[in-house]
């Protein structure tokens, strides 16, 4: 029954005490479970894992709250008790249509959208140096209402729910705050399955771009970051529902293109003026690209210093990624909302037709 109704309306879990074994796969098959910090959920359960792997682990810390936000991914909201739960739930569904057939709720709302001039100076003058992204989002989004879907799970990436205009907006954004806003296993994860949520309850998906790749490592490597990076850009390439994008700083190398780019799709696509749209970033492209004459120069940290800013001004700047339609209008930051709205009201009546076809290929 699950399966059956699955894309066809929204399924919400609320797991408010003891879940264990198979029984804990329904929920797991739904689009959103919630939590309560007195549950807890698992396949196996303490008592049986002591005995045949000799591990010893409490109910709280195999299958709490806690553990599946932070380290499973198997949640998506922690609730204080059952109260907290369905608020949680109620806060959730007003952002979702009934069904597939609807378009979600649309809130009363101001027609005015005011330029935000706090985003023009918002960035830090250092590209080296994190901000949380969190805040960009709640000065897009209206009355900085936004649903921060599994907050503390994979957290260099962040989806969730707003709306623009009173439309509700899925949104995906790279957050420099963690990991320096890299794409891993599980952020690739969390992104494609919202996207695939969103794609199926006619949601409009908001792109926010600053990473510097995918991170490397020998674990993610043997952890099939390819197959799993690879569900992020099936599930950009499958959505039908308007996609919007705005590059706000970095977007380098194959992580460029898995975050809603032209190449997958997305019909709307700002930079901000600071965006740097690469191969790679600039200083280690300098060190590539002009080895010889670094090594040549009477003083290599200037020469380097040189370099590095005429590699940053010649090919990283958004204007030479719009002059090669990877970039549709660089932007001010403090347009960004209005950017938003304005590409969002024109796409409304989006429709998109794919061959069909008995199944799609979903990467494992």
């Amino acid at each position: 029954h699950n399966t059956l109704l699955s894309g066809v309306v929204p399924q919400i879990s609320l797991i408010c005490g003891p879940c264990a074994g198979g029984a804990a796969y329904s929920p797991a098959l739904t689009d959103f479970v919630i939590q309560t910090r007195r549950a807890q959920m698992f396949i196996t359960g303490p008592n049986v894992i002591k005995q045949v792997t000799r591990e010893d682990v409490t109910a709280e810390q195999l299958g709490g709250a806690e553990a599946h936000m932070h380290y499973s991914g198997n949640i998506h909201f922690i609730a204080d008790d059952d109260k907290h739960a369905a608020q949680i739930a109620r806060k959730l569904m007003s952002f979702l249509p009934s069904n597939n057939t609807e378009d979600p709720p649309r809130v009363p709302h101001e027609h005015h959208v005011a330029r935000d001039e706090g985003l023009n100076t918002f960035l830090p003058t250092d590209p080296r140096r994190s901000y949380d992204m969190h805040e960009i989002i709640k000065r897009i989004v209206d009355d900085a209402d936004f649903l921060d879907v599994q907050a503390a799970f994979a957290p260099n990436i962040i989806v969730g729910l707003g709306r623009v205009l009173g439309r509700s907006v899925g949104i995906v954004a790279n957050n420099p705050a963690a990991r320096a806003g890299s794409l891993d296993i599980d952020s690739s994860d969390k992104a494609s399955r919202f996207i695939r949520f969103c794609d199926a309850f006619n949601i409009p998906i908001l792109t926010l771009v600053d990473t510097p790749g995918y991170f490397p490592g020998v674990q993610q490597e043997y952890g099939g970051i390819i197959r799993h990076g690879a569900k992020l850009l099936f599930s950009y390439s499958a959505a039908t529902v308007p996609k919007i994008t705005i590059i706000v700083r970095k977007a380098y190398g194959g992580a460029y293109v898995a975050m809603a780019s032209k190449d997958l799709g997305a019909d709307a696509v700002a930079a901000w003026p600071t965006a740097e749209i690469a191969v790679m970033g600039a200083e280690a492209a300098a060190e590539v690209i002009f080895k010889r004459e670094i090594a040549d120069a009477a003083d290599k940290a200037a020469k380097r210093a040189e370099l590095v800013t005429l590699y940053r001004e010649t090919f990283s700047n958004p204007y030479v990624a719009a002059g090669r339609r990877m970039v549709d209008d660089v932007i001010e930051p403090a347009e960004s909302r209005r950017f938003v709205a304005f590409a969002l009201e024109s796409l409304r009546n989006k429709r998109e037709v794919r061959p069909d076809k008995k199944h799609g290929l979903i990467p494992l």
